[in-house]
């Protein structure tokens, strides 16, 4: 076999001589010959050639393999033992079945999970409990040449191996306002914290909560210094309870912006009174610590608040319930 250019396409053939098959996959929009000899029993050869053209596709799709918060996950690096892989498709897909077909997590030791489709680009992958520190994860994306509905075709495979580390588990306690942090089952620090002041408002139509949700989230990702803006979830800066601040030792843990950072203007709450607008305050010291302490899937349980839920699309996919999380599979 050779393309169009005189290349020569190497292949591989079975053991009783009977298929050969390419031992590439083959190019979009490409012409390829194929020329085949056979010699009978009489030692009488006889050729054929054959000429075809792969398709080319009205439209391609491309995916990442990131972190909840959207960051590619590295070869080799080590993750919390909440870590949710997802799969992020850069066109909607219509023949879901057909995409998770072709996506796949391999684990050592075995670990079984399933992915639930958050929407049509976004498929999450996780098992029933947390993973066990240690454990070692490949993530493959297996979509070149896949069709996934309605003329979109796979664009290119992807691939990522990495780890899980310690187990960090961060409970914050709306009953005792403090946040007890537990490396592999030992408590480590306790942080008294302030979180969400409860209740809501409502400005142009919309209402916006002021509680911290209850739920089982998972350190996304954390800055020195983040710009929190009221006016970007809807409350405008100038209204009553409306702020705009630079925030430093942040690590956020929710994708609408609920971090544990640093508030010096709220210690004196911190450990007896709740006053944010829905973050966790620390002090210097403890949010300088918990900064430092913290990967991305870390686990960090919220208990006892008022409010809302939290919610999958918000970083809440492990306060899903396994039997509902299945459902959430386009094979189920």
């Amino acid at each position: 076999m050779v393309n169009e250019q005189g290349n020569r396409i190497v292949g591989i053939t079975t053991p009783d001589n009977s298929v050969w098959k390419p031992g590439v996959p083959l190019g979009y929009g490409r012409t390829y010959t194929v020329k085949a000899t056979a010699v009978a029993a009489d030692g009488v050869p006889t050729q054929q050639v054959s000429t075809f053209s792969t398709l080319t596709p009205r439209n391609q799709t491309k995916v990442s393999l990131t972190t909840t918060a959207g960051t590619e996950l590295r070869d080799g690096a080590t993750y919390g033992i909440g870590t949710v892989v997802v799969a992020r498709f850069d066109e909607p897909i219509t023949d879901k079945a057909a995409a998770e077909r072709r996506l796949s997590v391999s684990t050592s030791p075995p670990v079984r999970g399933s992915w639930y489709w958050l929407d049509d680009q976004n498929a999450h992958w996780r098992p029933p409990q947390y993973f066990s520190p240690g454990t070692r994860l490949t993530v493959e994306a297996n979509i070149y040449g896949a069709p996934l509905g309605q003329g979109l075709y796979g664009q290119e495979d992807a691939r990522v191996s990495f780890g899980i580390g310690d187990a960090h588990v961060s409970i914050a306690d709306d009953l005792t306002k403090q946040v007890s942090v537990y490396s592999n089952g030992q408590l480590v620090r306790t942080m008294p914290t302030s979180m969400g002041m409860g209740g809501s408002e409502t400005v142009n139509g919309q209402t916006i909560s002021f509680w911290t949700q209850r739920g089982i989230y998972t350190v996304m990702d954390k800055a020195d210094r983040v710009v929190m803006d009221s006016s970007t979830y809807g409350l405008p800066i100038n209204s009553r309870l409306g702020y705009r601040e630079t925030i430093t030792l942040a690590t956020r843990i929710s994708t609408d912006g609920v971090y544990l950072h640093r508030l010096d203007s709220t210690v004196w709450a911190q450990g007896n009174t709740n006053v944010s607008h829905g973050c966790l305050n620390l002090n210097a010291e403890n949010a300088r610590w918990f900064f430092d302490f913290s990967v991305p899937g870390d686990v960090v349980e919220v208990r006892n608040t008022g409010g809302e839920p939290l919610q999958v699309w918000q970083n809440g996919d492990w306060s899903m319930p396994w039997d509902k999380w299945l459902q959430g599979s386009a094979l189920s």
